[in-house]
């Protein structure tokens, strides 16, 4: 069995790291460099940085904000927000990323995972993906951060992204986001068990249990989380620990 790996995500605005609930209320959590290279040297696998106010202006300081994390730390990093052109990927590996997230822009233009994916190969690629699951337990796509609904389902969009040629699926579950409850291991199960590509787990993280669960209830690959690694509530070595005594294999 591969190596599960953990991943802090970090959502950058206006240059400083920020986490909320639910995709709202947000709070400050620290300079991103610093905690990128602080996580680096707790163990992380990788690391996630999403630029989660993609303006113009806000890519000029997010892209040096991304050479100077490529300066600091020694793990792979993928970066997103606001990639909707082979220009905007191109930009970001050349200032040191080692992979591009793409969201709201790929259910846009599905196109736009294939143009990544021969350009610059399939690993770059990961395929973000937001979804919330209905009162009739349907779980559909949102664009924008959240906030727009779109008529794809989790499952048809993950596969089709799958056949383009993405390397990865990184899946938010939103009603679990900051919730500090458990990740979506039903959802997650099923992506895992239809999908050859990995799938990462996001939004739920509150205990350690939630990642062993991840692991073994939901077939994730990797789980990323926020806000218990930014605040300290969970250290990564002490995680790792824990995952190993549960008989899960981790880096």
């Amino acid at each position: 069995m591969l190596a599960k790996r953990i991943i802090p995500c970090l959502d950058v605005k206006n240059g400083q790291t920020v986490k909320g609930t639910n995709f709202v209320n947000l709070r400050q959590a620290g300079d991103p460099v610093a905690l990128g290279k602080s996580y680096s040297e707790q163990g992380a696998d990788e690391l996630v940085y999403l630029d989660i106010t993609a303006s113009h202006e806000g890519r000029k300081t997010f892209t040096e904000m991304v050479s100077r994390v490529a300066a600091e730390v020694n793990i792979p990093f993928t970066v997103g927000g606001g990639i909707s052109a082979l220009t905007d990927v191109d930009r970001l590996l050349n200032a040191g990323a080692d992979k591009v997230s793409i969201n709201s822009a790929a259910l846009r233009r599905p196109d736009l995972i294939d143009e990544i994916t021969n350009h610059f190969g399939s690993q770059v690629c990961v395929v973000a993906i937001d979804a919330q699951q209905g009162a009739d337990g349907e779980w559909i796509c949102y664009l924008n951060g959240g906030r727009i609904p779109t008529e794809r389902s989790l499952l048809d969009w993950a596969h089709e992204a799958q056949e383009r040629g993405a390397g990865e699926i990184l899946f938010t579950s939103m009603n679990h986001d900051g919730v500090k409850t458990g990740f979506a291991n039903e959802a997650l199960r099923q992506l895992a068990d239809t999908l050859t590509i990995p799938i990462i787990a996001s939004g739920g993280a509150g205990a350690q249990e939630h990642f062993r669960d991840a692991f073994i209830l939901g077939h994730a690959d990797a789980a990323l989380a926020a806000s218990v690694f930014h605040f300290g509530e969970i250290p990564i070595p002490r995680l790792k620990e824990y995952l190993r005594h549960e008989g899960i294999n981790v880096r």
